[in-house]
């Protein structure tokens, strides 16, 4: 269970019981007695909601909690109540600690071990009226409203506040009061007993209540550490520079800072003092949960407390403020190397990372690869990653062989592998290296890269992979596509990945809408232009519109070569046919017509018109690269036979010009298509985004609204496109093949 990877109390201190219903604060203490603690944790916790304790009552409550005949109210309750309440696990807790793992040294400043306590010193002149006016100036306004306790009562031989105390009373009515109490600050704020000493709060209230919820200004939180050496306290929170605007010996066993966090409400401050409570116990000083509410009641100077005093040791110490103090925090962490002479290296030059893909692309680097929709990214990674495993040639450049992560976010685990099967089987390549391809199936699972990252690391920690393919990254984009700032922060999850494994990443996105073609390489990509310019290779793909001749050539070539495979299967018969007759589909149609028996010739005819209503699928396209690492190299033509991407060996496409390259007379020119054209053109677009969102959807289902939404159309449209189709059916919006 999740609620088992946490400390318990730990979860428990995020929870407000003020914010719970009473249902929801009983079930707190049936959790808390089903995991075997005890009433005064329940206890302890409910005193947070003054307006609701009342003492006793939790101790009662919790006798009938015995063989009651209810559901068990489980651990799992309290963290629902948490996460609830606003609160996030400080880890993930999905894969425990290996003894070879690193632990985290961020924000650590002090080396505890090497830690000399710092002495304290009691004023040489007692002033109890001295002391708080000195504590009210430097914390508040004189408009502010201050709450303080005085009375008291006694628990397990420890003195505790009676009562949520008063708040009523401004700081400057208190200090005009004190200043002329002659000391007796008793006469002030009511008189206390001496051995329990007094509270103060130390964030101003609104003069209504004493609930977190009465907080004026969230500008102050408490760190108080009891569990070690006074003079190493001391220490630590001076080493520490925390922001303190007053440090409070509480009479007893420690030190109260109280520390400027200066949040803007709640929510900012709950995260401040997290990350504040994070710190001090990575540097040794173990705080007290408790204390992290904003309305908490801290040691209030001036006051006797048994046979010590409470008093200031100082104030306005450490930074002067928490933007300056975090700053620093993360600066002395920040993990940077230092600068280094040019001419130190000038003779023992690093070696340059290895390629992974010759002439584009080294070994811990990034590419990207980026084009439209229908262009095939995702099979030319996957193609790209069988050319690693096999230590063969994408798309004529060659690959070094070795062990590469695919990580599919978009298809379901059944499809995914079946297109790996299918690219080597249109490759004709022997499957001799499958151990080489890892495929992490997230589709339905995928999160934000900056979380994906760490777990993507840790899976991939021990793999020795050479590259790792996400694919494809809409699904793991945070923040703003078009914000340079966030996706600066997005794109820098990738280096994470690339340095902590020294792998290569590629990953694919699609092209920003309208015309491709007149613009560069790299402002093509959706999005803000942190995209194109983060990675060290960009490779861009365009489609190039086809004429009705050069169809007709890729025809002529693709029923003569399938004319060659069946005879060569069949007959020995090269010598009975010219060159030039090699290479007319109509001379290799008649030899093999009066050659194959009739069994045979239907056969060949088969595969004939199989190989025509490929070729009337192709698509042409056009590679150009923007590289960091390696000289620009000449744009790349090939063609999209699915599954797998051709190069264009007789150069037949080199020719073509994109759309915005065209003269101006034959810019977004288009032959008129034919009514039976057009017709096929609807019904292959309804047939094609049916099948995209059926495999998108992870129920399966398609609808008459989603198909409209897709086709940018309306759904009576696209009621009478399936109706035209004739092989699909509607039922109550729903929509599926006959």
């Amino acid at each position: 269970m999740e609620s088992n990877q946490y400390d318990l109390l730990e979860v428990l201190n995020n929870i407000e019981p003020a914010a719970l219903t009473y249902q929801e604060w009983v079930n707190v203490g049936m959790a808390l007695e089903h995991e075997g603690y005890t009433p005064a944790v329940w206890d302890d916790w409910s005193r947070r909601d003054p307006d609701r304790y009342h003492p006793g009552e939790c101790a009662r409550k919790w006798q009938s909690f015995h063989g009651a005949a209810y559901e068990p109210v489980t651990a799992g309750t309290i963290v629902q109540y948490a996460r609830d309440q606003g609160w996030t696990p400080p880890y993930d807790p999905g894969q425990p600690i290996d003894w070879d793992d690193t632990i985290s040294a961020d924000g650590i400043v002090v080396d505890r071990n090497w830690v000399e306590g710092r002495e304290i010193s009691e004023p040489s002149k007692w002033d109890p009226a001295g002391e708080l006016i000195r504590y009210l100036e430097t914390l508040f306004e004189a408009g502010e409203n201050i709450g303080y306790v005085v009375k008291s009562w006694k628990k397990d031989e420890k003195w505790l506040p009676a009562d949520k105390g008063l708040y009523d009373r401004t700081a400057g009515q208190l200090i005009e009061a004190l200043s002329h109490c002659s000391g007796d600050i008793g006469s002030v704020l009511g008189d206390y007993n001496p051995e329990a000493g007094a509270w103060i709060r130390f964030n101003p209230m609104d003069g209504v209540g004493a609930r977190d919820i009465n907080v004026a200004d969230y500008r102050y939180s408490l760190v108080e550490s009891d569990g070690m050496d006074l003079e190493k306290q001391h220490a630590i929170i001076r080493e520490l520079e925390l922001p303190v605007a007053c440090l409070v010996y509480s009479g007893g066993k420690s030190l109260h800072a109280i520390v400027r966090v200066d949040a803007a409400d709640y929510a900012e401050y709950r995260k401040r003092v997290d990350y504040l409570y994070d710190i001090c116990k990575k540097n040794g000083l173990e705080i007290d949960p408790q204390n992290r509410n904003p309305s908490r009641l801290s040691r209030m100077p001036g006051v006797v407390r048994g046979d010590r005093r409470q008093y200031i040791i100082d104030t306005n110490i450490g930074k002067a403020s928490w933007r300056e103090w975090k700053e620093w925090i993360e600066s002395v962490n920040d993990d940077l190397p230092d600068p280094e002479s040019l001419e130190a290296v000038w003779n023992d030059m690093p070696s340059l990372a290895p390629s992974l893909i010759e002439g584009v692309l080294r070994q811990g680097h990034k590419m990207l690869i980026a084009g439209p929709s229908k262009a095939g990214k995702s099979f030319l990674q996957i193609e790209m990653c069988i050319a690693v495993a096999e230590g063969k040639k994408w798309l004529g450049w060659p690959c070094t062989q070795g062990r590469i992560m695919y990580v599919n976010l978009e298809l379901d685990r059944a499809s995914c592998l079946h297109r790996f099967k299918d690219v080597y089987k249109a490759l004709g390549w022997r499957p001799e290296n499958l151990g080489n391809i890892d495929i992490w199936n997230l589709r339905g699972r995928s999160k934000p890269m900056d979380k994906l990252a760490p777990m993507l690391i840790r899976r991939a920690a021990k793999k020795e992979y050479i590259a790792i393919v996400i694919d494809p990254i809409y699904k793991v984009i945070t923040g703003d596509e078009n914000s340079a700032d966030q996706m600066a922060n997005f794109c820098n999850q990738f280096d994470r990945v690339c340095t902590e494994l020294g792998v290569a990443v590629i990953y694919c996105h699609h092209h920003s809408k309208g015309a491709q073609g007149g613009k560069k390489s790299m402002d093509r990509a959706s999005g803000s232009g942190v995209f194109a310019r983060d990675p060290d290779a960009l490779l861009d793909l365009i489609e190039l519109e086809t004429t009705d001749e050069l169809m007709k050539q890729e025809e002529n070539k693709a029923i003569c070569e399938v004319c060659r495979q069946y005879l060569d299967a069949h007959f020995k018969w090269e010598d009975d046919l010219s060159l030039d007759d090699l290479c007319s589909s109509h001379q290799m149609l008649n030899y093999c017509e009066n050659k194959l028996d009739k069994w045979q010739w239907e056969a060949l005819q088969r595969i004939v018109n199989a190989a025509k209503e490929r070729v009337k699928a192709m698509t042409a396209w056009r590679i150009e690269g923007t590289l960091r690492e390696f000289p620009k190299f000449p744009p790349v033509n090939l063609w999209f036979d699915y599954p797998v991407h051709r190069t264009d060996e007789s150069g037949a496409l080199g020719d073509i010009q994109p759309d915005a390259e065209k003269p101006a007379w034959q810019k977004n020119f288009k032959k008129k298509r034919t009514p039976e054209e057009a017709k096929k053109d609807r019904m292959s677009s309804l047939e094609e985004q049916y099948e995209s969102l059926k495999s998108f959807n992870e129920d399966g289902k398609v609808t008459v609204k989603d198909l409209a939404e897709s086709m940018g159309t309306t759904e009576k449209t696209v009621r009478n496109r399936i109706k035209e189709h004739g092989g699909f059916w509607i039922d109550e919006g729903n929509v599926g093949k006959k």
